[in-house]
Parts: C-alpha cells; sequence; structure tokens
C-alpha cells in the first residue's frame, strides 16, 4: 500500500535539502517496509516507501515518465484495481510500458489526460505528481478517501505526506492543536480537508489539488450524484450481487496472498464467501491455491461472560466459524486478553499509527494485534467496512429519534451510551462549546447532500442520512482502518467502498433498501444462497470489544495515575476535580453492559496525555 512524503518550495533551492525529506519518509516505514526512495530536483522533494503487491521488481518509487530529468515524476499509494483496461486503453493512444506496474499506467495516465486522468482510475490510492515542463505540482486522493494524504501551505510551497507524522517530521512544521483540532478530536466529527493539527489540511476525497508558482487550485474530479432509480427490486438485488462480485475478483488481484478479516456479521462474511467462490474458481490469478484465509479476533471468555446491550447482541465468534465451514476458508481465530491490549508497546504504535489520542478504545489495539497477525501469512486483506454506511445497518437508521435529530444521527445513540454525557461530567463538551461546532458542521453537511427534486418525508431524510454516513462517519472509520493497518506493513481494500456500488446504491430508494424492516435488507436479499442462514439473520453487531470490568479498572488506575501529576496535559481540558467526577462512579459503571461510550472517553484521556508527551504537542486554547 505503501506511504509517501514530499516538499515543493519555488523560492530555494531544495537539492541540499535531501535530509530532510529522507527524515519525513523514515516516519512511514511501517506503511512500506519493502524499499524506499527519495527523488529530488532543485524545485521539488519526493519520497516513497513501498510496500510490493504488483510486479515486486518493477514498481519502484519515486517513478520517472522516462529516462531524461525533464519528465514528470510520480510518488504513489494504493491500487488502481482496472491498471490493466486502463493500460490497454493507453497502448491503443500509442503509449509502451517499461513494467507491469499500476504505478506506471497511473503516470502515463496523467501525461495522456493530464489534472482529469483520476476519472479513469478505479480504486484506493494518494498520490502526488511533479510535472516539471509547467512546474505544477498534483496532490490527488481517491474517489472515497481510502488512502489519506495530507499537506502544509507554505509561503511559497507545500509540504506533504501519507501521514502528518511525515509532515511533522518538516522543521518549517510545529505540532500545534487549538480549540478547532480539540473540537475534531473530542466531538465525534470528522470534517473533510480538516486536520486536527494547527496549518495541516487534508487533501478531500475525490479531489485534484493544484499548485503552480502563482497559485494553488483544489478540482472535484468526482462526487455523488442524485439520480432516479428505476430499476425494479428483482434487477437491484441481482445488479447489487453482480458489483459485489466484479468488485471482489478485481480485488484479489495481486502479485502477494490475499485473505479476509472475518468478523461474523453480514459485511465481512460476504466479502469472504464471494472471495472464496472466486479462489474456488481460479479467477484471481497469482493467489495460492486452495481455500481462502480469513482471520477473526476474539476475547479469551468473553462468550461465556458476554451481555448483550443497544449494540452488541451477541459474540462473533460462533458466526465466524460458521461462515468459514460454510465457504471452507481457512479461519484462524486471534484470541486476546487484557494484558494483550493493555500492553504499551501496543498502545504506543496505535498512537503512532493514528498521530491522535484513540477513540474506540481497545478495538483499536486489537485491530493492531488482528493485523500483525495477518501480516504473518499474507501482504492484503479484504474487509468489510461501508457496507453499514451504503445499506443502512446501523441502529441510527433505524432509530426514530435519531432519524429525526437536528444532528449527526451517530451523536444519538453515543449520548445514549454515555460518551457525551462523560464529556458534560468533566466540562468539557461546554468548555470547547461543542453543541455549536457540531451544529455549524452539520449544517455545512447538509448543504452539500445531492437531491432529487420533488422528494421528500423519509425517502430525502434517509439520502441525508446516507450521504452523512458515507462522507462523515465513514471517513473515520476508513483513516482508522489503514493507518492501523498499514503500522502492520498490511495492505487493506474495502471492496464496498468501490464508486461504482457506491453511486448504485446512494440512489436506490430506502424502502427498497429496508423493504422486510430489517437493517441491509437489499444486502441481505444480494448474499441469498451465499451465506448461511444464521449470518443472513443475524442482527448488526459491531467489531468485538471486551467486556471484562478487570479492563475498566486498569483503565481507571492509569487515568488516577495521569491526573496524579501536577503539570498533566489532560489537566488543560479539565481539572482534576472534575475528571474524579468519572472515577466517583461505581467500577463496572463503564464497562460493556453499561454506558460503554463513557469507557472510551476514560481512554481518550489516558491517551490524549500519552499523545502530548510523545509528539511534544503545544495545547493553544
Amino acid at each position: 500500500m505503501c506511504g509517501l512524503a514530499g516538499w515543493l518550495s519555488y523560492e530555494r533551492d531544495l537539492t541540499p535539502h535531501t535530509s530532510t525529506a529522507a527524515a519525513m519518509n523514515a516516519t512511514l516505514e511501517c506503511r512500506g517496509p519493502d524499499s524506499h526512495g527519495v527523488w529530488g530536483s532543485p524545485r521539488v522533494l519526493l519520497t516513497h516507501r513501498r510496500l510490493a503487491v504488483i510486479d515486486l521488481d518493477g514498481g519502484k518509487q519515486p517513478m520517472g515518465a522516462g529516462p531524461g530529468p525533464g519528465e514528470p515524476v510520480i510518488t504513489y499509494t494504493g491500487e488502481t484495481y482496472n491498471y490493466r483496461e486502463v493500460r490497454e486503453k493507453l497502448r491503443g493512444l500509442g503509449h509502451t510500458f517499461r513494467t507491469e506496474s499500476d504505478t506506471e499506467v497511473v503516470l502515463r495516465a496523467y501525461l495522456e489526460w493530464g489534472v482529469a486522468f483520476a476519472e479513469q482510475l478505479t480504486g484506493i490510492y494518494a498520490m502526488a505528481v511533479w510535472d516539471p515542463r509547467t512546474e505544477e505540482l498534483l496532490l490527488v486522493r481517491d474517489r472515497m478517501g481510502v488512502k489519506p494524504l495530507y499537506y502544509w501551505a507554505t509561503a511559497d510551497g507545500v509540504i506533504f505526506g501519507s501521514e502528518p507524522k511525515a509532515i511533522l517530521a518538516h522543521p518549517g512544521t510545529k505540532a500545534v492543536v487549538d480549540a478547532e483540532g480539540l473540537r475534531e478530536v473530542f466531538g465525534i466529527v470528522k470534517t473533510p480537508g480538516h486536520a486536527v493539527f494547527r496549518g495541516m489540511k487534508e487533501v478531500k476525497p475525490g479531489t485534484v489539488l493544484r499548485f503552480t508558482r502563482s497559485r494553488s487550485e483544489e478540482f472535484r474530479y468526482w462526487r455523488l450524484t442524485a439520480r432516479e432509480h428505476t430499476d425494479d427490486f428483482g434487477t437491484t438485488v441481482a445488479r447489487v450481487r453482480t458489483l459485489l462480485e466484479e468488485i471482489v475478483s478485481s480485488q484479489l488481484v495481486a502479485d502477494v496472498t490475499v485473505g479476509t478479516l472475518l468478523s461474523g456479521g453480514l459485511d465481512s462474511s460476504a466479502v469472504t464467501a464471494l472471495a472464496a467462490r472466486v479462489l474456488a474458481r481460479g479467477g484471481a490469478d497469482k493467489q495460492r491455491g486452495g481455500p481462502v484465509l480469513a482471520f477473526s479476533v476474539d476475547y479469551r471468555g468473553l462468550g461465556e461472560r458476554f451481555k448483550a446491550n443497544g449494540q452488541w447482541a451477541d459474540p462473533d465468534t460462533p458466526f465466524a466459524v460458521e461462515v468459514a465451514r460454510h465457504v471452507g476458508a481457512e479461519h484462524v481465530i486471534v484470541e486476546l486478553d487484557n494484558a494483550d491490549v493493555l500492553a504499551d508497546e501496543v498502545r504506543d504504535q496505535v498512537l503512532r499509527a493514528q498521530d491522535l489520542p484513540v477513540s474506540t478504545g481497545d478495538m483499536e489495539y486489537s485491530l493492531l494485534l488482528l493485523c500483525r497477525a495477518l501480516k504473518e501469512q499474507m501482504t492484503v486483506a479484504l474487509s468489510g467496512e461501508a457496507a453499514d454506511e451504503l445499506f443502512g445497518g446501523y441502529t441510527w437508521f433505524h432509530d426514530r429519534e435519531a432519524v429525526e435529530a437536528d444532528t449527526f444521527p451517530w451523536h444519538h445513540p453515543f449520548e445514549k451510551a454515555g460518551g457525551i454525557g462523560a464529556l458534560r461530567t468533566i466540562g468539557l463538551w461546554g468548555r470547547l462549546g461543542l453543541t455549536e461546532y457540531v451544529k455549524q458542521r452539520y449544517t455545512e453537511a447538509l448543504e452539500e447532500v445531492p437531491r432529487l427534486a420533488g422528494e421528500g418525508g423519509l425517502q430525502e431524510r434517509m439520502r441525508e442520512l446516507t450521504y452523512l454516513n458515507l462522507t462523515r462517519w465513514e471517513n473515520f472509520l476508513l483513516d482508522r482502518k489503514d493507518r492501523i493497518s498499514m503500522a502492520a506493513a498490511l495492505e487493506v481494500r474495502v471492496p464496498f467502498t468501490d464508486h461504482r456500488l457506491v453511486e448504485y446504491v446512494y440512489n436506490v430508494p430506502w424502502e427498497m433498501k429496508s423493504f422486510d424492516g430489517r437493517e441491509k435488507s437489499l444486502l441481505r436479499a444480494a448474499m441469498g444462497g451465499v451465506l448461511p442462514d444464521a449470518v443472513l439473520n443475524r442482527k448488526k453487531s459491531p467489531y468485538p470489544s471486551t467486556q471484562d470490568a478487570d479492563y475498566e479498572h486498569a483503565l481507571r488506575q492509569r487515568l488516577e495515575a495521569v491526573v496524579a501529576v501536577d503539570d498533566a496535559p489532560v489537566l488543560r481540558l479539565a481539572s482534576r476535580a472534575e475528571i474524579h467526577r468519572l472515577l466517583d462512579a461505581p467500577e463496572g459503571s463503564y464497562s460493556m453492559g453499561g454506558p460503554w461510550s463513557a469507557r472510551a472517553v476514560l481512554e481518550r484521556l489516558v491517551e490524549f496525555d500519552r499523545w502530548v508527551r510523545a509528539y511534544g504537542v503545544h495545547v493553544a486554547l
């Protein structure tokens, strides 16, 4: 999947500064352990860390378009799934190729189509293209924002990288977080284009940024559009099934082993089952023979002490085992306990991976450990992200209060689960003005929603909710999955984010998506005959999280130790007395039978302290 970083300056000679570029590149070593490279000229420095997936020998970067110094150069991360089709189109237009890599195809697509070249690509990618002929730099990100790309505008150019840590390694930047950055951290919001650090921004999904000597410009090459859905129900079900089969097949293409992440839920089970079918008929070239490799994660003893609540209806493992048996997968269950997810080494790596304090607690640490286990047997894995956002899987799609709430729909269950209440308890919600901030961001998001003329009522509202989930909530989950998986040098592909599927399902009427009153009804129908009935009929259950009260006890001890230090960074957010209001709740109050979201606040306060110290963050309030 790789990582990139670079520096453009129109006023100074960057030739003596390759050591700065190398330092930026070194922060991304986990993203690309197989090789690295630096390309330099007086105007620009480009770097690359490679995780070799396609054309293991020929795809090294940064890559130039020709042997001469005056040709365009690219540093590229991700995968272009239709690169073979684009290559044949380019050959028909007279282009020749030196390698079998998708990187060279993308670079030659730029030579042929200029700034519009990304419209030709299907995949997950982020890249920088430098054209010395025009002295223009392009920063490009895939349609759904699966691959990250950040930048820091300077007086005479720009500094950029796959992750904030690469930019912060540049001596011209500083790790400063102001009130707006903290609102993004604690407001359960991820605003496209925003980064938490002051001065830093994120390249928006589906966008090309062009930097020239005189200006910078932003081009949207893709956005969701609203259109009338004319297919009947049977045709719609068949179309969803066909699209998913084609997408999964295309995402199994690699020169390394590909497997799946399997939770036992509908989404990951669908991906695993379809992958198993493709591999069984030999439809993915260069893949190992035999069954699909599927990995799951669980906590030791969770099945025995499991308590159903508003989010988790039942434990995952029995369903994952049933799916693996049904499709003939080679199934590995990674079992963890509290010590695994409390280990400082694991927590330090997750913090470094995300460049931010954790947001979902133990789920992020267990994800890293799961990805490490996968990496021992594969380099690429397919995952089920985005199905809930696209097909209406979350509880907030089906809770009348959440649907009608004048805010982001996920705030309603987080309020019920104690998270927002915990932030109010310590005074942070009010101190940061989060009610007003969230309202502002919500209003801005609603103004973006593509609508159909004459559409109203429930259908219009569900279109709004789908858009909010795809462009806000999903951004958070995709960023989390990319950062943590790449910390283990594992490339995770996400079939449900393919723009062809997203464009189609976005316009399916809500009454068809939920025809039988259950979440993800349309996806269930599309997977009929592919999955066992127990999984097809299973109520949605999120990624597993520990229900062990001892985990909460350990968090309490850590937070108490943090606030006991007089200069603790977390005391910039809330007083010792305010934080003790959370700690005064009876033991077990924040375990999984209770307000699980409140426990995540305990977690975030502990990790905020660690983050400020590790990154030397200046909190500017």
